[in-house]
C-alpha cells in the first residue's frame, strides 16, 4: 500500500488519539460534534463504516496493510494510514487486543428516543450500568437475540468507549441506541416517555410480586421495554415501583441473581419467543 505513513517516534502527534487521549477527552462533552471514538479490529471497523461512521485515520501493524486493510481503505481512500514498528505499537495500551488494526472515527450525532423507538416492539433500557464490558456484552446479546433498540440513562458507561465497542464486536453500530433524551438527563421521566411511545415496562427485580421471565402475559405484550439496573444494587426503588411488571429469572441452588450481562441474554431470549 503506497500511501502509508510510517511513525518512528512514540510521541508523534499522529498517535495522540490512540495513545494519549483519555476516553473522557475523546468523548468531548463540551463539543460533542467533535467527539471521537476508537474502533478496533477489521470486523468492528467494517461495521462502523456500514453504519455511516466517519473515519479520521487508521493505525495498523504492517502485516495487516496488504490484506485486511486494503478492502477497508478502498471505501475511504483519502483517510491517512499510519503504521509503526512493534516496539512503538506495543506501548499503546491494549494494542495487542486490537487484532492488528485501529481506526479513529468521528462520533455520530445522538438520535432522540422517539427516533430510536419509532418502529421498535422490544427495547432494552439500562439504568446506571457503569461497566463498559457489561454494556458491550448487553449490546452483543441484544443484536444476536433480535432486540430492536437500547436506551441508556446518563450515568451508564458510554457504548462507544473503546472497551464497550470491542466487547460488543461492533454491534453498537447495528442496534439503534441513544440516551433517554438527547440532553442525557436521568431516568426520572423515562417511564413516562416509554409509556407515551406505547411501551409497557418490565423491571428486572427480586421482589415478592415479580413474575417469571417466561410469564405468558408478559410475553404477549405488543410493545415491551425491559429495564436492567446497575451492577450490584440493581434498579432504583422508584423505577421498580413505576414499572408495569416486576420480572425475575427462576434460579437453582439458592443463587439469587446473575451478572447483568448474563441476565440480559436470558431475558432477550425469552422475549424473542413472542
Amino acid at each position: 500500500m503506497r500511501d502509508v505513513i510510517r511513525i518512528t517516534d512514540f510521541q508523534a502527534p499522529e498517535l495522540d488519539v490512540y495513545a494519549r487521549l483519555r476516553e473522557i477527552q475523546l468523548l468531548n462533552r463540551h463539543e460533542p460534534e467533535k467527539g471521537i471514538f476508537i474502533a478496533e479490529s477489521p470486523r468492528v471497523i467494517k461495521r462502523a463504516l456500514d453504519a455511516g461512521c466517519e473515519p479520521l485515520s487508521f493505525l495498523a501493524e504492517e502485516r495487516y496493510l496488504e490484506k485486511e486493510l486494503r478492502d477497508i481503505k478502498s471505501r475511504c481512500p483519502k483517510i491517512p494510514v499510519y503504521t509503526a514498528d512493534m516496539e512503538i505499537l506495543s506501548r499503546i495500551t491494549g494494542y495487542k487486543l486490537t487484532r492488528g488494526m485501529l481506526c479513529a472515527m468521528r462520533r455520530p450525532p445522538l438520535r432522540t428516543a422517539e427516533e430510536v423507538c419509532r418502529a421498535a416492539s422490544r427495547i432494552v433500557v439500562l439504568e446506571n450500568v457503569v461497566n463498559p464490558t457489561n454494556v458491550g456484552a448487553i449490546f452483543r446479546s441484544a443484536a444476536a437475540l433480535d432486540m430492536d433498540a437500547v436506551l441508556l440513562t446518563s450515568d451508564c458507561s458510554d457504548p462507544l468507549y473503546r472497551r464497550a465497542v470491542r466487547v460488543s464486536m461492533g454491534t453498537v453500530f447495528q442496534i439503534p441506541w441513544t440516551y433517554l433524551d438527547e440532553q442525557r438527563t436521568g431516568p426520572k421521566d423515562g417511564i413516562g416517555l416509554l409509556r407515551s411511545l406505547g411501551f409497557r415496562t418490565a423491571a428486572m427485580a427480586l421482589t415478592e410480586d415479580a413474575v417469571s421471565v417466561d410469564d405468558a402475559k408478559l410475553l404477549s405484550e405488543e410493545k415491551l421495554a425491559v429495564i436492567l439496573g446497575t451492577e450490584g444494587d440493581g434498579l432504583s426503588e422508584d423505577t421498580i415501583a413505576d414499572c408495569d411488571y416486576r420480572v425475575r429469572i427462576p434460579m437453582a441452588h439458592e443463587v439469587d441473581s446473575l451478572n447483568v450481562a448474563a441476565a440480559s441474554a436470558v431475558v432477550f431470549w425469552e422475549l424473542g419467543k413472542k
